[in-house]
């Protein structure tokens, strides 16, 4: 595709050379840029791609997009962006791969927590009336359930370029809907820029990534970006931030919730240890409100499969079959994941890092428990540290017995981490222990718990590996449990 189609979206002046030129790659990465590449200067955290150019040259590459003031190379045709590198790689890519979000339906979910679930229960719905579905976001790329061979380096929402080969690779495969979870970092870096949004979600907005957005004005003001990108919006209104969400929101919206009014609402909850009962209204006009039973429990899983009822009523699927498709849902990989076994414990991985996420599952856990809660939970290195103390209140407040223990150190030291949550906990309670290790701390909880307790291994749950400063090894909490478990017998 020649240089001056990829830029017919974009405000660009040619520096040097000119745009009448092949191009048949894309990159950020200047070690990737050979002949007939189009190396895109990205200004990082880091690093900035603009020192990269002569490397870029280097490597045979002939084409470049910067958005400041740099040495071009002899030879090299280089266009200036005023906008930014950002937005004009967004749109770059949507039409190097041929506008792909525009061939099926794009369903865009953000929010603190719930967004893996939502996607999860949205597929559900969709499959249940014959429509060919993708996945994209946490635990990977699926198409009708099968899980692709396809990494992205970023943990929820893939880089710019690689989003649009993954949609380009969507549409080929002939997918319906994409259901996609969009984290505010992918929005504030305009990553999901150039991607055509037919409906996007909002489940919740609480403390995390301060660390990045620095406040939770600015953390909100990222995710209400998504709402100006999309043709309908669903809110969850019970949500404090939900008023500033919908004030951005520049497309129709439908809310949801089960304290305020909103269009789409819940009552008569009943929650179980494997389920829980509700019942929903209004749904149609002229309908009766419709009783649901769905087998993921927890009050926020009721919040996740509102919104997924108000985005699929929007999308003209019946209730009756909305219904069918909820109901038939087993469960969420690493989300309020119960390991079975003999002795009578509830043991429970679940992916709950943030203060709110560990509130919401140590509240539904505490719905069916019969004994203590036993919690095993840490806190990310080289993350927002602000929010540990407040974690290990939370987790001290609302468990029995706590062992704080590591969770992806990175390149802090594990005990120093514990020690920042330590704080948080004894202000609520002596009844906890800091064990570095997660594989012992799991083991004690384990051997710790008694018929009709409950063991809450928080933090990391689908993940299977464990980041250290020197390494990442192979780690997975339900596998770790289970070991545990054995052990026992």
């Amino acid at each position: 595709m020649k240089l001056s189609e990829l830029l017919k979206d974009v405000e660009y002046k040619v520096v040097s050379g000119g745009v009448d030129i092949e191009i048949s790659a894309l990159t950020i990465d200047s070690r990737r840029a050979g002949k007939s590449t189009l190396f895109v200067c990205i200004k990082g955290f880091s690093t900035d791609g603009h020192k990269y150019i002569g490397s870029a040259a280097k490597n045979g590459c002939n084409a470049v997009l910067c958005e400041c003031e740099a040495d071009i190379p002899e030879g090299v045709n280089a266009v200036f962006v005023p906008k930014g590198s950002r937005e004009a790689l967004a749109k770059i890519a949507s039409t190097f791969y041929g506008e792909p979000s525009k061939k099926f339906r794009l369903i865009g979910v953000t929010g603190t927590n719930g967004k893996t679930s939502t996607t999860y229960f949205m597929e559900s719905v969709l499959r249940s009336q014959g429509r060919k579905t993708g996945v994209i976001g946490t635990v990977g790329i699926t198409v009708d359930g099968e899980k692709l061979d396809i990494e992205f380096a970023t943990s929820t929402t893939p880089d710019t370029i690689e989003l649009q080969a993954i949609f380009a690779e969507m549409a080929k495969r002939g997918v319906d809907d994409v259901i996609m979870e969009v984290s505010s970092h992918s929005l504030e870096l305009k990553k999901v820029d150039g991607s055509d949004f037919d409906i996007c979600i909002f489940t919740n907005l609480t403390q995390d990534h301060l660390d990045f957005h620095k406040t939770m004005e600015n953390y909100c003001a990222a995710k209400a970006r998504l709402f100006k990108m999309c043709k309908l919006g669903v809110i969850n209104a019970d949500d404090k931030w939900a008023d500033e969400i919908e004030r951005a929101a520049e497309c129709r919206v439908i809310t949801f919730g089960m304290e305020k009014k909103a269009d789409i609402t819940a009552s008569n909850i009943e929650y179980l240890m494997d389920r829980v009962n509700f019942t929903v209204d209004p749904c149609e006009p002229g309908e009766a409100p419709t009783e649901l039973t769905l087998h993921v429990p927890g009050r926020f899983s009721v919040y996740n499969a509102l919104g997924v009822i108000a985005a699929s009523l929007a999308c003209g699927i019946p209730m009756s079959k909305i219904r069918g498709g909820i109901e038939s849902i087993k469960g969420v990989p690493g989300r309020i994941q119960n390991i079975p076994n003999d002795l009578g414990i509830n043991v429970i991985v679940d992916y709950a890092h943030t203060p709110d996420g560990v509130e919401n599952i140590l509240s539904a856990v505490r719905e069916f428990t019969k004994g203590k809660i036993i919690t095993v939970f840490g806190c990310g290195g080289d993350r927002d540290r602000t929010k540990r103390p407040i974690m290990g209140e939370i987790a001290g407040r609302l468990s029995d017995f706590c062992m704080v223990t590591s969770d992806n150190p990175r390149s802090e030291e594990p005990m120093d981490i514990l020690k920042e949550i330590e704080p948080g906990v004894k202000s609520v309670t002596d009844n906890y222990e800091l064990v570095v290790d997660r594989r012992d701390a799991i083991v004690k909880a384990v051997n710790m718990a008694q018929k009709g307790d409950s063991v809450v291994i928080a933090g990391k749950g689908h993940e299977n590996y464990e980041i250290f400063k020197d390494r990442t090894i192979h780690f997975d909490d339900a596998e770790e449990a289970e070991k545990a478990l054995e052990a026992r017998k």
